[in-house]
């Protein structure tokens, strides 16, 4: 099967997809912050006249580019989720897991719903992807971590390569003798990661971009090469990116063209992705 990128809304071509038919779904749908989602994209050039001042005193100026965003506001959250989470749950292979990223807002309620869908029992862990910028609040602790809830459709048998994971570094290497500390150690449910830096190449100037890093390691757990991923709410379309370098298949769909004409630049190099209601090549 051909990587496809989907231009439309998520819930009919969920529908119209065969039961069974895909081996892991990653979604980050908007985390109902009641905001618009926006980020400006700048450059700065080289400039006698410019705005700020650089290395040796050289002076820039910043050119704004453009806005990129979205409305992340629901009256009706959970109606809106509940019947594309139905439909996650019957496109999965029997082996094959969900893995739903949101943050406090929302988080608690959309696990007793999973509940609802897949059961208690598939319930398989609450991921705490913890990170450190931005601003902090002085009227309660400041939140900085997002949530990842991982459900498996069959909580007796589903797709977990613990070999294939990532390690991280122990924190006292001394304590644990030269082959441990070189080998590293599983990380548990508690990740510590870097939001994507301003100045990375993997930036895209989505405003809600998650790191590769965080799919490689969702992607390489509980997926194998050849298997087919999908991202239903695929922004910025990492989950594309991830599925690229770790020898997956993939399906993403968004419904907003700002995040389609990310992915075609984003995707530009690889003309073997069929696009179904977008044309990369035209002027948008």
């Amino acid at each position: 099967m051909q990587n496809k990128i989907y231009f439309g809304d998520n819930l009919p071509i969920l529908r119209s997809m065969p039961d069974e038919s895909v081996d892991l779904i990653y979604i980050d749908p908007p985390f109902n912050t009641g905001k618009r989602q926006t980020r400006v994209q700048i450059r700065t050039v080289q400039s006698e006249a410019g705005d700020r001042t650089g290395f040796s005193g050289r002076r820039y100026q910043t050119v704004r580019l453009g806005k990129k965003g979205y409305a992340d506001l629901f009256d009706d959250y959970l109606q809106f989720l509940e019947p594309r989470l139905v439909e996650a749950h019957r496109v999965l292979s029997p082996r094959g897991s969900l893995y739903l990223h949101l943050d406090f807002r929302e988080v608690h309620y959309c696990k007793v719903l999973l509940d609802q869908i897949f059961g208690r029992a598939s319930f398989l862990n609450e991921i705490i992807w913890a990170y450190d910028y931005g601003g902090r609040t002085k009227k309660k602790w400041p939140p900085k971590h997002d949530n990842i809830l991982l459900y498996a459709k069959n909580p007796d048998d589903y797709t977990f390569n613990v070999k294939e994971i990532d390690r991280i570094p122990y924190m006292a290497p001394g304590l644990v003798g030269p082959e441990k500390a070189a080998r590293g150690k599983l990380p548990t449910d508690t990740w510590w990661h870097t939001i994507v830096p301003t100045n990375s190449k993997e930036k895209t100037g989505y405003p809600t971009q998650k790191p590769l890093g965080i799919l490689n390691r969702i992607i390489s757990a509980s997926s194998n090469p050849g298997d087919l991923v999908m991202d239903f709410f695929a922004g910025s379309g990492t989950t594309g990116a991830s599925c690229l370098e770790l020898g997956r298949r993939f399906i993403l769909i968004d419904d907003n063209l700002q995040a389609l004409q990310v992915m075609a630049k984003r995707f530009a190099a690889n003309p073997e992705i069929e696009w179904i209601g977008f044309n990369p090549a035209e002027p948008q």
